[in-house]
């Protein structure tokens, strides 16, 4: 059964720091309060995982992994991206990782980002999905 929530994840094949993102998020939404969730994960080496990337317009390709989070529309069933509620405003937790336009995070490659999304950073995204 789908869940009212989906978290887009795109990654590629050999990158060390998709698979610890993937097993990050695998193991948030293990627990029993973040069952409204589930995880999508776009490769983006291949044309499943490419449409999605697209679609999701505004992750910078030099800043993967990434994740946009959706949301089940009821009437059509399909799935949207959510839109985030204060666009570049000022995030203590995500800092430059959260994205402007939608709900979502992409890797910040910086010296103060060091190249990590955290459990805190997806706790507190997936938090902020369920209010919006």
């Amino acid at each position: 059964m789908e869940k009212p929530y989906r978290v887009l994840v795109f990654g590629k094949a050999g990158c060390d720091k998709c698979k610890m993102l993937n097993k990050r998020l695998d193991a948030l939404l293990a627990k029993p309060e973040w069952q409204d969730f589930e995880k999508l994960y776009c490769d983006l080496e291949t044309e499943d995982g490419l449409v999605p990337f697209c679609q999701a317009e505004c992750v910078n390709p030099s800043r993967v992994p990434a994740i946009v989070v959706t949301r089940k529309d009821e009437q059509t069933g399909k799935y949207l991206k959510l839109r985030n509620p204060q666009p570049g405003s000022q995030d203590s937790v995500c800092k430059k990782s959260k994205l402007y336009t939608y709900l979502g995070l992409q890797t910040d490659y910086s010296g103060s980002g060091k190249g990590l999304i955290t459990p805190d950073m997806l706790t507190h995204l997936l938090s902020e999905a369920r209010c919006a």
